[in-house]
């Protein structure tokens, strides 16, 4: 039974507030078929997670995202 945990910020996305619809159910679909061909795991046992996080939330480096970004304007 694999459990796939994807973490994104939330600016990605055509709007810049995430993931669209669309695109989050493109990842589902996505991992499971590769969890199917690469490990021959059942879809119906699948389990694919998708959590957004916001920028304050992600570091890189030791800082929040959101620093990095502001020095970059």
């Amino acid at each position: 039974m694999p459990y796939v945990n994807i973490k994104v910020t939330q600016e990605g996305g055509p709007k810049g507030n995430g993931p669209s619809s669309d695109e989050k159910a493109q990842l589902i679909a996505g991992v499971t078929d590769l969890l199917l061909q690469v490990l021959g795991k059942p879809p119906a046992t699948t389990f694919v997670v998708i959590d957004e996080v916001p920028l304050d939330n992600w570091g890189i480096e030791g800082r929040q995202v959101t620093t990095i970004r502001a020095e970059k304007t």
